[in-house]
């Protein structure tokens, strides 16, 4: 004969169920949410993500320059606009929460565990180093010289697996679009007789191929600079580890979640930019 509990005793037990419930839940996004940050903190990201807002008004302020087409001082104007539109904090929050959803704690745990071992920590020092915006100009002064150096080596012939792991030019490229389409799109307000959105819209996706082989060059200096004091056995080590479950999933992550971050205050950015470029224009 099987005996029932009595109501209360039902309730009761399920109000303890829940209690435990919710304190497992709890805990695991607790761990969750310091493991997210360890990886951040422990990894390039940390870092790198703090340079975001001088890198992307360097960038846009040096890109304005060297078409000749804009003002030196207006791009200067352009690049403090865009200094302030973006937070490194932000990005950071943005980052972080993004890894506490889209992995569990195990693919987190070996993520941080990667970079805490010697070759992971080195890694690390060497990205940040390549990053900041004071090794720019080395990357780009020293990369004839460096293609020259590796034509027809190994290593040369490695950066196309390593690119493909590390998502770095198809990352680059998806934002540099994604940005150029959100301007645009502000930037239609501009004049009623200037290109529609639609037009600029076409333009930009019809230069993509072109986009990606620049960009693709860019990515294969850095890469040579970079890793240049790591030899193959490291280099393909990091490639394993970013193939992982766990860096792939890391990589994708991280990648889209900047990208995100980054396309966030276009519309504020592209705001600006209509009222100090057309003052009379009245933006939606």
């Amino acid at each position: 004969m099987r005996v029932f509990p009595k109501p209360n005793v039902i309730r009761l037990a399920s109000l303890h169920a829940l209690g435990f419930v919710l304190l497992f839940l709890m805990g695991a996004v607790a761990q969750a949410s310091v493991l997210s940050e360890s990886v951040v903190r422990k990894s390039p990201l940390g870092e790198i993500i703090s340079q975001y807002p001088v890198m992307m008004s360097q960038g846009i302020r040096q890109g304005l320059k060297q078409t000749g087409q804009v003002d030196p001082l207006i791009a200067d104007t352009i690049g403090g606009i865009v200094s302030r539109a973006f937070s490194s904090a932000d990005i950071r929050r943005q980052v972080i929460n993004d890894l506490e959803q889209g992995l569990d704690e195990n693919q987190l745990q070996s993520v941080l565990a990667w970079y805490e071992t010697p070759l992971g920590e080195r890694i690390t020092g060497a990205e940040i180093a390549a990053s900041s915006p004071s090794a720019w100009q080395k990357v780009e002064s020293s990369a004839t010289d460096l293609a020259e150096k590796y034509k027809g080596t190994e290593r040369a012939d490695l950066f196309t697996h390593f690119d493909r792991a590390s998502r770095a030019t198809e990352s680059t490229v998806d934002t540099a679009v994604a940005v150029q389409l959100g301007l645009a799109s502000a930037m239609s307000a501009f004049s009623s007789q200037g290109p529609t959105f639609e037009e600029m819209k076409a333009q930009i996706e019809s230069q993509r191929m072109m986009l990606r082989g620049a960009v693709e060059q860019q990515v294969y200096a850095a890469y040579l600079y970079t890793y240049e004091d790591f030899d193959l056995a490291e280099i393909k080590q990091y490639i394993d580890f970013l193939e992982t479950d766990a860096g792939a999933t890391y990589t994708r992550v991280v990648t889209n979640s900047i990208q995100q971050s980054i396309m966030e205050p276009v519309d504020t950015i592209g705001a600006q930019l209509v009222r100090l470029l057309n003052p009379g224009a009245r933006t939606q």
